[in-house]
């Protein structure tokens, strides 16, 4: 009865009047809730004194604050300590840049896996937020190698650093299915297909057979002179790639995607520049020094192991392609997000990494 009585009476207090009530509450154990969330909405001097200061208000006092209140109230939220995570997943959904900033420098904040795919969604268009999250222990590989597409060269360098993960690690983990597969002649296509990610070829031998050329380094050499569609498709089909998978690599303007290809299949160093050159990428400057675009990219190539190149290609290629059916790729002409399972990895994957390359 107390607290209606206050209600009342703050709807004719001033400012002043009303900081000095959420101030005392703020000390509280126990505190109305109608009150508090009252004052949660009100100016922020007023909301300020209880989200800084009070340490009893629940997850449902602060998402009700944060749908109802301003910008710089749910910046205060997610300064707070210890944001939980379904707080934390709401001020994600909002979808400001400046918060999320926040809540990615708050280091006590806890991210759920849905909380941290939607800041990888939004870094598409607020790219100063990827350093930011590439320093969370939450972000994981899967997560990484999508972003990897908007990167900048030094988030690049930081993904490729961290994530690449070695092949041989993940051939321990499942070493007794290789042999329990071998057992039944690979029939079983569920494990064959996992198993293909690990496998120490990448490229595709049964390919030659039927490509016009003997060999990836062929392909490759026929490209240096001018790129097409028909010699693209052949170096992704001899790489192990889909066509789809080799588009994208072939379209990224940074470059680094070439190093990965020519890393992961084996292919020397000078394959790169044969690719840029095909590409009618800039080899050299004004100086007749190689261009530091270039330069960048076989910095790449020397730098990430075989085994680790081969982890980030074949993820690339799982994820853009192995959910690709005529339903999903009109949903990401359309840029219909709400069409794609949000279970399926490799269809949200295709969807992030997709939709503006069919808006082009």
């Amino acid at each position: 009865m107390t607290a209606d009585l206050l209600v009342e009476m703050l709807r004719d207090a001033n400012v002043g009047e009303r900081e000095k009530v959420a101030r005392r509450l703020a000390m509280l154990n126990e505190m109305p809730g109608v009150l508090v969330r009252l004052l949660l909405r009100d100016e922020l001097p007023v909301a300020r004194a209880l989200l800084v200061d009070s340490e009893k208000l629940s997850d449902a006092d602060l998402i009700s604050c944060l749908y109802q209140a301003t910008t710089e109230h749910r910046r205060l939220i997610a300064q707070r300590r210890g944001v939980s995570e379904v707080v934390a997943d709401a001020l994600i959904e909002v979808g400001e840049p400046a918060v999320i900033e926040t809540l990615l420098r708050n280091e006590l904040v806890k991210l759920s896996h849905q909380g941290v795919e939607n800041i990888v969604a939004a870094t598409r268009d607020a790219q100063h937020l990827i350093p930011l999250l590439l320093r969370r222990a939450e972000l994981r590989p899967s997560h990484a190698y999508v972003m990897f597409w908007w990167a900048d060269s030094e988030a690049r360098r930081v993904i490729l650093q961290r994530f690449a993960v070695s092949r041989e690690i993940l051939q321990d983990a499942v070493g007794d299915v290789f042999a329990l597969a071998s057992a039944e002649g690979w029939q079983d296509p569920l494990s064959r297909k996992a198993l293909q990610f690990i496998e120490r070829r990448q490229r595709n031998r049964a390919a030659i057979a039927k490509s016009p050329f003997n060999s990836l380094d062929e392909a490759v050499a026929a490209g240096e002179g001018g790129f097409n569609r028909e010699i693209a498709e052949e170096i992704s089909y001899l790489s192990g790639l889909k066509p789809m998978t080799g588009a994208k690599i072939f379209t990224d303007p940074g470059g680094e995607p070439l190093a990965i290809l020519c890393k992961a299949t084996g292919l020397p160093r000078g394959c790169v520049r044969q690719l840029w050159r095909g590409l009618r990428r800039q080899e050299v400057d004004r100086t007749g020094a190689t261009d530091p675009n270039l330069e960048r990219v076989l910095t790449v190539y020397d730098a990430i192991a075989v085994d680790r190149a081969q982890t980030v290609l074949r993820y690339w290629n799982w994820s853009l392609t192995s959910a690709l059916t005529p339903a999903l790729l009109k949903a990401i002409r359309d840029g219909d997000e709400a069409a794609v399972d949000e279970y399926s990895a490799p269809q949200r994957a295709a969807m992030l990494a997709l939709s503006r390359d069919f808006g082009r």
